[in-house]
């Protein structure tokens, strides 16, 4: 094969180098974290979250200070400092944006996390203004009220999605849980409710019980290459289906993995895992990797092979559905000792 592998993809209207963004993590909480991402080859990063507990608790917590003691003598606000010679909480959020952007060459995607609506969502407005190029919200609510049906929470995620849609005019992705009783049907509400992409999925980090402290705790465990099979699954089913653009989390490790998610039809494969237990530096060696593959392979480009063994590309389509089921626990063996081999 003749001329050089093209790896270019578009993301949310952003013409990207290639598939690999880092998505929201630690690496991204500096403008040193974000450049050496940059350096390393990331096509565009998307920003640590900024979750709607920061935004609530800073906005009661200013407008404590700035009210106790008003009332006690005539220079009681002197001690407080004008607003525009402070940052407190998620304003040092939008100053990153703006120096990300003024330092780098790739796109800035910000990243909300929130689970209701609410005024924390005027802050996607802000994030706009401060120069970033997308928003990705990430809407992880838990439903554990008993009363709460499932069109609740489904009520609850398009709601969110439209009050922030009516805040900016940047590209707008949703990062969304695999827990719907209907997949496709969701998916196919946020389409048209306005997002721009779907980022499939975000993990719910399950607590811990520490049994000589008897008490619940966070357990972060990072993600291996078998969970790239979810959405792996789901983005396979709904390309071609759902009018948005798809990018695939949790899971990629390997040029293997980014490889897969790009063949069931992902614009763009997010990791963050591999990069915290590997270097920042993973994101060459992954492209490399792609490029080696592709050219023993015979692809021109990314483009190519986008959606190629999606549900609606391959031979047996049913392999996605009940029929894969049913064929994995047919395929357990066991040995005479009933272990299985």
């Amino acid at each position: 094969m003749n001329g050089a592998i093209d790896l270019s993809t578009r993301y949310l209207g952003l013409d990207l180098a290639h598939p690999l963004v880092p998505s929201a993590s630690p690496l991204s909480q500096t403008l040193d974290g974000i450049r050496r991402m940059e350096d390393a080859g990331a096509s565009a990063v998307v920003m640590y979250s900024l979750f709607e507990e920061q935004i609530t608790q800073d906005s009661l917590s200013l407008d404590h200070y700035m009210s106790y003691g008003a009332e006690s003598h005539a220079e009681a606000l002197s001690y407080f400092p004008e607003p525009e010679s402070y940052n407190v909480g998620p304003d040092g959020y939008l100053e990153l944006i703006r120096d990300a952007k003024a330092s780098v060459d790739i796109p800035i995607i910000g990243s909300l996390n929130g689970a209701s609506p609410g005024g924390w969502t005027h802050y996607a407005k802000l994030i706009q203004e401060a120069g970033a190029d997308a928003l990705e919200l990430n809407i992880y609510h838990v439903a554990t009220d008993p009363s709460m049906t499932g069109d609740d929470v489904e009520r609850l995620y398009l709601d969110v999605l439209r009050d922030v849609r009516e805040m900016v005019t940047i590209p707008l992705a949703v990062k969304l849980s695999p827990y719907f009783s209907s997949m496709a049907h969701m998916a196919q509400r946020l389409a048209r409710s306005g997002a721009d992409g779907l980022v499939l999925f975000n993990r719910f980090y399950q607590p811990d019980f520490d049994l000589e402290s008897l008490e619940v705790g966070p357990h972060l465990v990072l993600s291996d290459s078998d969970e790239l099979r979810l959405p792996l699954r789901w983005i396979a089913i709904l390309y071609g289906r759902i009018q948005t653009d798809f990018a695939l989390t949790s899971g990629v490790h390997t040029h293997f993995d980014v490889l897969k998610g790009v063949m069931a039809g992902s614009a763009v494969t997010m990791l963050a895992s591999e990069l915290l237990k590997s270097g920042i530096w993973r994101i060459t060696d992954i492209l490399e990797d792609m490029k080696a593959w592709m050219t023993e392979r015979e692809y021109a480009s990314v483009a190519q092979m986008r959606g190629s063994m999606s549900q609606q590309n391959v031979t047996d389509a049913a392999a996605f559905e009940r029929a894969n089921y049913m064929r994995t626990l047919q395929s357990f063996r066991l040995d005479p000792t009933g272990l299985m081999v």
